[in-house]
């Protein structure tokens, strides 16, 4: 997950924009602010930490939301190391606290209803869970589910595992070639 510190044209589009595009392809837009972490790097946190209570929830929330599939989930592109890097070096203090508290929630939820942690959940029940914290944040401009989902979306699509093998990025791509079947570039066409 290390980003680019190269400039845009040294090798056609910079890490930024390939963020932007994907985030449109997505239809996912990212805090501002953050995007200008990705240029800067995940430095070695400097601030708070999550408890281990917390990352285990932060962990199984993040593969609900991008899940392994024939595509790598959060987990295995290193979503909540992310994530934990993010709150540590780069959240405001008022989205520590919205991604705290909304992680307090989540877990006094996943008591009450089933007297467990979010973490020790079903897929079904974690499912069911944070479906309702997104319908009860619905029409709000910012609650903890947007601030989650926008961070684990942000975590997967810079990840450099997502970039190679399921984007598909090519730094260098070559020179141009107009009109070649996509047979030749092998069947994808946001490569050529």
């Amino acid at each position: 997950m290390t980003p680019s510190s190269a400039s845009p044209g040294a090798q056609g589009i910079n890490r930024r924009e390939a963020i932007r595009r994907a985030a449109l392809l997505a239809g996912v837009a990212f805090a501002p602010a953050w995007l200008s972490l990705v240029d800067r790097g995940v430095a070695a946190a400097q601030g708070p930490a999550l408890s281990a209570g917390q990352l285990a929830d932060v962990r199984a929330a993040a593969e609900r939301i991008l899940p392994r599939t024939d595509t790598p989930g959060a987990i295995d592109v290193g979503v909540p190391a992310f994530i934990s890097a993010l709150y540590s070096g780069f959240m405001s203090d008022a989205e520590r606290q919205m991604l705290t508290s909304g992680l307090s929630r989540l877990d006094a939820a996943s008591r009450s209803a089933h007297g467990t942690t979010f973490a020790a959940l079903t897929v079904a029940q974690q499912n069911a869970l944070l479906r309702g914290i997104a319908v009860a944040e619905e029409g709000q401009p910012q609650g903890f589910f947007r601030l989650f989902r926008s961070a684990t979306i942000l975590g997967y699509f810079t990840s450099e595992q997502v970039g190679k093998n399921v984007l598909h990025y090519d730094p260098n791509p070559g020179r141009y070639d107009a009109c070649v079947p996509l047979s030749e570039v092998g069947n994808r066409n946001w490569t050529t």
